[in-house]
């Protein structure tokens, strides 16, 4: 083969490989990191199922009810088509059904409710209203006696405690960023004998939290209202309580030294309220806890290490108290919790030894005595920080390098071709010297 043939050869394999090269290179771009995540579908809301569907069609006294509440409804009110401002379910009664629950939803200001209208309506046993600020009629007494659930949610203008005592029979109340004139929950709650599910939340009630409770009691929320004074022990008797919000209100006192006798207790939220006195020992007596809110009060002492042998626990809010001493927790027990809030208690540091340098617990670190460092000078304080940008800067750059870095395809190719062209630079230059 002559030079010149050689020389052919070598720039179409070089032509060749660079066609290959670019092909690669633009057929395989640098893939984002892949996530677990997949965006999830929010589920379509399922309308509570009706009774056996018969022949009969709506009573038509339910049905001239409904009509004069001028809120729009399905032709049929008693099919199970989902409907965006009316749900309802019916029994299957013939050769006319008759409602059993109804809910309203979005009302607009032209849906008036009358006693007239409700008093056609004594059948339901479930009534709810959501974005309906509506105002209230007298609720005739038969449908008052026949109700088992009521909900308000931002919706019925003014609502007393009156009003809604004469429910006696409901076993699950909900009334929600709806105002209620009344001058504490104890006269909503006195005549209701059957009562489960208990919330009264957001709805601008004062006074003092009841003396009696009934025994059957499932769910207790009294959240964000300006309820006063102590946590009666009454309350820490409810064998069944599985819910207590008490939160965002202004009680004050002491945590009761019963509060570990409900038993069945799930989740404990008393945030928000001017409590002081230390955590009490019985709390470790709930082993089902899951969720302990106790954060923005006025407690003080150090923090019970039993809480750390708390299984269940996976939210955790103690931040904005006045408790001292060494955090008992380990960083065993810190990965399980989902939530942990301690910050803002001055006088509350944590061991070095026991976490990561990279934890971040909004409490300085102990001394060798035990007590929270001095904060540094502000100087330094920076430069400890710049540090810790530093370290987490490293690391995103060695993240970003492994996503976005030249890839062993490529540097082998750029190797090969500087091999090539040296190769024919080479063999130009012997030619030239063998003429």
């Amino acid at each position: 083969m002559s030079l010149h043939q050689l020389l052919l050869s070598l720039f179409l394999l070089l032509s060749s490989t660079i066609s290959t090269a670019a092909a690669t290179v633009a057929v395989s771009p640098v893939s984002p990191p892949s996530s677990d995540l997949s965006p999830s579908s929010s589920p379509t809301p399922k309308l509570p199922s009706p009774s056996p569907i018969s022949t009969g069609t709506l009573d038509p006294k339910q049905q001239t009810a409904l009509d004069s509440l001028n809120i729009p409804t399905p032709k049929d009110p008693c099919a199970p088509r989902p409907h965006p401002s009316f749900a309802a379910t019916c029994d299957s009664s013939a050769p006319f059904r008759l409602l059993l629950s109804l809910s309203l939803s979005n009302c607009s200001d032209d849906v008036a409710l009358t006693s007239t209208a409700l008093k056609s309506l004594s059948t339901l046993t479930s009534l709810s209203f959501l974005n309906c600020p509506i105002p209230i009629v007298r609720l005739p007494t038969e449908l008052a006696l026949n109700l088992r659930s009521f909900t308000s949610i931002n919706s019925l203008k003014k609502l007393t405690g009156v009003w809604l005592s004469r429910l006696e029979n409901v076993t699950e109340l909900t009334v929600s960023e709806s105002s209620i004139t009344a001058s504490g929950p104890s006269i909503i709650l006195s005549n209701m004998r059957f009562l489960h599910s208990f919330t009264l939340s957001h709805a601008n009630l004062s006074g003092f939290l009841p003396k009696h409770w009934h025994p059957n009691l499932t769910v207790v929320d009294l959240s964000g209202n300006s309820l006063k004074g102590e946590i009666p022990l009454s309350l820490t008797r409810l064998e069944n309580l599985v819910h207590l919000n008490l939160s965002s209100n202004s009680l004050d006192d002491t945590i009761p030294s019963t509060i570990g006798d409900l038993s069945s207790l799930q989740s404990l939220s008393l945030g928000s309220n001017s409590l002081s006195g230390p955590i009490p020992e019985s709390l470790a007596e709930l082993s089902g806890l899951t969720h302990l809110d106790l954060g923005s009060n006025q407690l003080n002492g150090t923090i019970p290490s039993f809480i750390r042998d708390m299984k269940s626990l996976k939210y955790l809010n103690l931040e904005r108290n006045s408790f001292h001493g060494v955090l008992p927790f380990n960083e065993t027990f810190i990965k399980k919790l989902e939530v942990l809030k301690v910050g803002e208690n001055s006088n509350l540091c944590y061991n070095r030894s026991t976490f990561g340098s990279k934890l971040k617990l909004g409490i300085a670190p102990c001394d060798k005595h035990g007590f929270p460092l001095s904060p540094p000078p502000a100087k330094d304080s920076s430069s400890d920080d710049s540090s810790d940008n530093t370290d987490e800067n490293d690391y995103g750059d060695v993240e970003e390098k492994k996503h976005h870095g030249p890839s062993k395809i490529v540097l082998g190719v750029a190797i090969g071709l500087s091999s090539i062209v040296f190769l024919i630079v080479f063999l130009i230059l012997l030619s030239r010297c063998c003429k």
